[in-house]
């Protein structure tokens, strides 16, 4: 039986051969294994924990790194004054030191309160609220990304300083970095881990050493004057001593202000917990305090030898206020390097290596710094996707038990921040440490109500008096960084801090709306007896585009669901073809009626939608199910030989409803080199099998083959 009627559609061009094929095997497979690595199992996520000796560059090399720009940003600040001013820096590196201390003994307390990894968001939403955990939750998003952003940048300025040709293209060495560093996170916590561990460790050993070298000549009285000594520093204008009281505070609130991005990384642990090694809590607290050492001892050393070197040093963008000590201009071709390297060039005068070497460690490390971000963002995404405040794609682990969206996604929008700034440390400085602060205050204020909380039922005396010494260790953190909070707001919310706090503004409010989508989600797929009520009756059709071995499987298995109607439906778009396709039909003598939809616009997709649509129409009880035939092709080449037309046609059915779309395989030869890739894949031997004793032998492949050949 065949039937026939036409549908008015827009044109569209129909592919000969099946509806589609199915994709198995894709061209990114092959450049994915290279890139990335084999994959790993999920029982295999042990073996990516992290001892205290490799923790300690994943996640302290950020804060470690602010020594290469945090004292440049407090020289600078002070420098609108004038460079007596900086007779104030080793007073503001104290202070930044003690608020670091503080926030270090804090976080000690959260991580081994809260192990789990939520670090902030966790202790803000437990003891706080919701509201305050998505707000934590969206400063500390804002802090990575700007992470990622400003130590790149630095590192960019840095490698231009040293490469000439570089000046200039800034920002596009930025972003390459950028990539490069998420392809190496993308192969996973550990080895992204091993591999930053030495850079990070040479950095260590490149300025303590200096430091120290330093120090000694310092001690000897053969330190040499920096190669800025001989300059002096106009004043801002506005700045001009003698300085009132009340305008001196502001200029050490600025510049202690903007020491305080040395305290950026920090929270990075208490998010990072489950990435360490038993016992969780003890690893993560001991690499906090190495962290705070480290990088205290560092800062506070460049900062002294700096101004016992004479250091002068102001913004980049206003070099002209740098003068000839006769107060002539300096050239035009004049270069301001930054402060580590002219400490660096001066301690190491008579040795050129040492030199070299105390700049390239620091370019690197500015650049691993962002891996931080790289370690943090991901797992608090992964977190917030759990909770419902983030797509759940950023809760997936990749091949390499990382999270690969997460991964992807700040270095997507790092590299949109780089542009946007032109990769300019200075002007992205300005909209940093607003975010950690904000997160910092409220994790030390959900702290202490988590030990007021618990003291109410604790009874052991031991046990409360260690409950209260954290709780008044929490209580100082608090009123550190909500002086530092209220000073940051102050001094830098007109230079940049306000766009800071738009974006925690409008990330707040995403993850409220994406949070609201999955309750009205929920809520609507939530079972009712509605549900158990089974449609009056089922129409099936199968779709037909040649005679051939798919279309006679599909139309079999239709036949096995029992459905109340089945018919075939082919869209004719071109007569002859139509024709051919009839006397075959009837030659074949199938028992199943054919409809053919006349499609004069040569549409493919919207009669077979408006057909469906209006069977649906006429019974609204009943079903219609759609069955589609496709074959699937096994090498990734011949996929680009064939339409994708059942694609594109399941995406419109779904939208139509009670229509429901059954796809029906049917596998070339093809598709068996795929078959045999997996397998083989499986058979390989892997790093660690024979330990495991789970190795395959190259006889095993073998004979594998054979039989497949067979």
């Amino acid at each position: 039986m065949i039937t026939t009627c036409t549908a008015q559609t827009l044109p569209q061009r129909h592919a000969a051969g099946s509806w589609t094929s199915l994709l198995v095997v894709g061209v990114g497979d092959v450049s994915k294994r290279i890139l990335l690595g084999r994959k790993l199992r999920s029982s295999q996520l042990g073996e990516t924990l992290l001892s205290k000796r490799i923790a300690l560059p994943v996640f302290a090399s950020d804060a470690l790194s602010s020594v290469a720009y945090a004292p440049d940003e407090i020289f600078i600040m002070l420098g609108v004054a004038g460079a007596s001013a900086y007779v104030w820096s080793w007073k503001i590196g104290l202070a930044v030191a003690l608020v670091m201390l503080t926030v270090v003994a804090s976080y000690r307390q959260t991580v081994h309160a809260y192990p789990s990894g939520g670090g902030d968001y966790e202790v803000a939403t437990v003891n706080l609220g919701r509201n305050a955990g998505v707000t934590v939750a969206s400063a500390l998003l804002v802090d990575y990304v700007l992470t990622v952003a400003v130590s790149i940048s630095s590192a960019a300025q840095y490698a231009a300083g040293a490469i000439p040709s570089l000046i200039g293209h800034e920002a596009t060495v930025a972003t390459a970095a950028v990539i490069l560093l998420t392809a190496a996170n993308l192969r996973g916590v550990r080895e992204s881990g091993s591999f930053f561990a030495v850079p990070t460790y040479l950095f260590m050993i490149a300025i303590l050493g200096m430091c120290a070298y330093g120090l000694v000549r310092l001690a000897a009285g053969d330190l040499p004057d920096a190669e800025s000594a001989v300059l002096d520093i106009v004043p801002a204008p506005g700045w001009e001593e003698p300085l009132s009281q009340v305008a001196l505070l502001f200029l050490l609130a600025r510049a202690f202000s903007s020491g305080c991005a040395a305290l950026t990384g920090v929270e990075a642990i208490s998010n990072g917990v489950p990435a360490f090694r038993k016992p969780k809590s003890r690893n993560a607290a001991t690499t906090l305090l190495l962290l705070g050492l480290i990088a205290i001892s560092m800062m506070m050393s460049v900062i002294v030898l700096a101004n016992q070197m004479s250091i002068r040093y102001v913004d980049p963008h206003h070099l002209d206020r740098l003068t000839q000590a006769n107060g002539g201009p300096l050239p035009n071709d004049y270069e301001q390097h930054p402060v580590i390297s002219q400490i660096a060039n001066g301690v190491f005068d008579q040795f050129p290596p040492g030199f070299y070497f105390v700049v390239t460690v620091t370019g690197v490390i500015l650049v691993l710094a962002a891996n931080t971000a790289f370690n943090g963002f991901p797992v608090l995404g992964s977190i917030l996707a759990k909770d419902g405040f983030a797509p759940r794609a950023l809760g997936s682990r990749g091949d390499r038990l990382a999270y690969s969206n997460g991964i992807v996604f700040l270095a997507v929008m790092a590299i949109i921040l780089i542009q946007i700034f032109d990769a300019e440390t200075t002007r992205l400085i300005q909209l940093y440490i607003v975010g950690v602060f904000v997160s910092f205050n409220l994790s030390q204020l959900g702290m202490i109500r988590h030990w007021t909380r618990h003291l109410v039922t604790e009874t052991d005396p031991q046990v409360r008096r260690r409950m209260q010494r954290s709780r008044m260790i929490n209580t100082f953190g608090l009123a550190m960084t909500a002086v530092v909070l209220a000073i940051v707001l102050v001094t830098k919310f007109l230079a940049g801090a306000w766009i800071t706090i738009l974006a925690m503004v409008v990330f707040f409010a995403i993850m409220k709306g994406i949070r609201k989508h999955y309750d009205l989600v929920e809520d609507e797929l939530a079972a009712d007896d509605q549900d158990k009520v089974l449609p009056t009756r089922v129409h099936a059709i199968v779709l037909a585009s040649k005679l051939h071995k798919p279309t006679l499987r599909a139309l079999a298995f239709a036949k096995a669901t029992r459905p109340n109607v089945l018919e075939a439906v082919y869209v004719g778009i071109d007569q002859e073809a139509t024709s051919r396709l009839l006397a075959e039909w009837d030659e074949r003598g199938i028992d199943v009626p054919l409809k053919v939809l006349h499609s004069p616009y040569r549409e493919i997709i919207k009669p077979i939608v408006q057909y469906a649509a209006e069977i649906r129409r006429a019974n609204p009880r009943g079903v219609v199910a759609v069955y589609i035939p496709e074959y699937v092709v096994g090498r990734w080449w011949e996929q680009l030989l064939h339409n994708q037309t059942a694609l594109r046609l399941k995406g419109r059915l779904l939208f139509t409803p009670g229509v429901m779309v059954t796809s029906v395989p049917y596998q070339l030869r093809s598709s068996q080199a795929a078959l045999k890739r997996e397998a083989r894949e499986d058979l390989r031997s892997r790093a660690g099998d024979v330990r495991r004793g789970a190795s395959r032998s190259a006889t095993a492949i073998r004979d594998r083959d054979h039989r497949d050949l067979d």
